[in-house]
């Protein structure tokens, strides 16, 4: 798969000038809101005919301002997930489903329906209105629908976005199943670090209408960005899983040298999972500490100390060939005496990395 997007598009005093490429997987249009992430989806998907530009999909062009083609939002084969499920109120489930199946009678015999399905885990609301769904099963109907119109890249628009944290973590897993097993490529646009961690192989950072940024998810995402809010800075880790621990809940992932405890995963041994650690819950030490609940105590070196901001640093440290990132305050850098190359303990509660 290959998308191909050069375009330009001015809305009132707003403009939007992008040129990039996305392969295979998870592609995020990262940024905070109002950065022209959603007008960029848009322009994508055909609801938005951009000023100037050319976008291509696997070759075929879609949009060329020069030559003046400009292939309707229909014709283009994409499925588009938006932050509201937008399902049919007077239709149940199946018949909703079914309205996507509908679609691919212009591309074939269409998805599998059970298959879909069972891959969104919506087998047992099959005969239930939508007015009777939670609004992760609603997303969850939603995803189906447009998957079932078989289509050659998927576009999803911040589709958590209306939905609580209890209601993300439910539907989260089935989106990185939807990654792993279908082999449809995925527009994903979110403010959310940990939305975009969780699910994107690439990330596109988006500030003020422009790319600022953009590579694989851990370099970005680990990276310093005005996009990244302070809260949410930190490192995104990619590991292994090694073993479980049923009775305590508790499982081991390994990256590098590393291993991490974190709270129990469903995930067989050897399964590549990723860790979102935010600076914000690294604790550091000089000298190994003893009696913490803590379970996680890594050795590593300071690399780099950031600029202080509002009383608080930044610390890169190298732990066993993981970079970790630790915020602490101006007045723990002095009393501690951090400098690049001082051996430091980092203290992660396993709490803190609930996927």
């Amino acid at each position: 798969m290959s998308l191909e997007v050069a375009v330009r598009h001015r809305l009132g005093a707003f403009s939007v000038t992008a040129a990039f490429s996305a392969d295979k997987g998870v592609t995020a249009l990262f940024g905070r809101s109002g950065s022209g992430k959603t007008s960029l989806i848009n322009i994508i998907a055909g609801l938005l005919r951009p000023e100037d530009g050319r976008l291509a999909f696997n070759g075929d062009v879609l949009v060329d301002s020069a030559a003046r083609i400009f292939v309707p939002p229909h014709k283009r084969r994409f499925a588009y997930v938006f932050q509201e499920a937008r399902l049919f109120p007077h239709l149940n489930v199946r018949r909703n489903l079914g309205y996507g199946r509908w679609f691919a009678r212009h591309a074939g015999a269409g998805a599998d329906f059970d298959r879909i399905v069972d891959l969104l885990g919506i087998g047992g609301l099959l005969n239930r209105a939508p007015a009777n769904l939670s609004g992760g099963e609603k997303q969850r109907v939603a995803i189906g629908r447009a998957l079932l119109s078989s289509p050659r890249l998927l576009l999803m628009d911040e589709p958590l976005a209306a939905l609580d944290e209890e209601r993300k973590a439910e539907i989260l897993p089935y989106l990185e199943r939807l990654r792993d097993e279908t082999g449809i490529p995925v527009i994903y646009v979110s403010h959310s670090v940990v939305e975009v961690a969780r699910l994107a192989n690439r990330v596109i950072v988006l500030e003020n209408g422009r790319i600022s940024a953009s590579g694989d998810a851990a370099t970005i995402l680990s990276a310093p960005s005005p996009a990244i809010s302070r809260r949410e800075a930190g490192t995104l880790i990619e590991g292994t899983v090694e073993t479980s621990d049923v009775s305590h809940q508790i499982t081991i992932v390994c990256a590098g040298t590393v291993k991490i405890q974190v709270p129990h995963l469903e995930a067989p041994a050897g399964k590549s999972v990723r860790l979102h650690i935010a600076a914000r819950d690294v604790m550091l030490a000089t000298s190994r500490p003893d009696g913490l609940s803590a379970l996680n105590v890594l050795p590593g070196t300071i690399v780099g100390i950031g600029e202080a901001e509002h009383g608080m640093v930044d610390v890169r440290l190298d732990c066993g060939g993981v970079t970790i990132l630790s915020r602490v305050t101006t007045l723990s850098r002095d009393l501690l005496r951090l400098q690049a190359g001082k051996p430091v303990h980092a203290v992660i509660k396993s709490v803190a990395l609930d996927l």
